[in-house]
């Protein structure tokens, strides 16, 4: 179990310096998609890390920058479906 936990967690590391690298090269914006998946799942994939070690501040900070990211893809997904708000 230990092995997968840390895979996850490393995982969770690539997704949210891939969404860092994109932003900063001009690949992505901080409005799309893409950006935000990475940093959602990426967030989301470090609160099991965080949780299996023990890091209960980390743990939150990620629950809530998860939580940020969703809920931009649901506000990306409305605004693709011409939903307004």
């Amino acid at each position: 179990m230990n092995i997968l936990v840390e895979i996850v967690g490393w995982t969770g590391a690539l997704l949210v310096l891939g969404a860092y690298l994109g932003v900063s090269s001009g690949r992505l914006t901080g409005e799309s998609a893409a950006f935000q998946w990475l940093n959602a799942l990426g967030a989301a994939f470090f609160v099991l890390n965080t949780w299996w070690h023990g890091a209960i501040p980390s743990m939150v900070l990620n629950i809530i920058w998860s939580g940020i990211g969703f809920v931009a893809l649901w506000r990306i997904a409305r605004r693709d479906r011409g939903v307004r708000e």
